[in-house]
C-alpha cells in the first residue's frame, strides 16, 4: 500500500513540472488517502503487537 501511495506521488509531481493540474491534484489526493490508511494500519498493528504477549510455547522434557 506504501509503494501505491509512492506511485501515485511521483505521477502528481510528473503531472505538476508538466502542467496536467487536473490529473496531478487526483494523484496527490490518492496518494494521501493510502498513505494515512498506511499509517492507520501500522500503527493498529504495533499496538496488538505490544498489547497481545504470546503464550509460552511448553516443550515436553525427554
Amino acid at each position: 500500500m506504501l509503494t501505491w501511495a509512492l506511485i501515485f506521488l511521483i505521477i502528481a509531481l510528473i503531472a505538476g513540472f508538466f502542467g496536467f493540474r487536473g490529473v496531478e491534484g487526483v494523484s496527490l489526493q490518492i496518494a494521501k488517502i493510502l498513505f494515512f490508511i498506511f499509517i492507520v494500519l501500522f500503527l493498529i498493528m504495533l499496538i496488538f503487537g505490544l498489547v497481545v504477549v504470546p503464550t509460552p510455547v511448553t516443550v515436553p522434557a525427554t
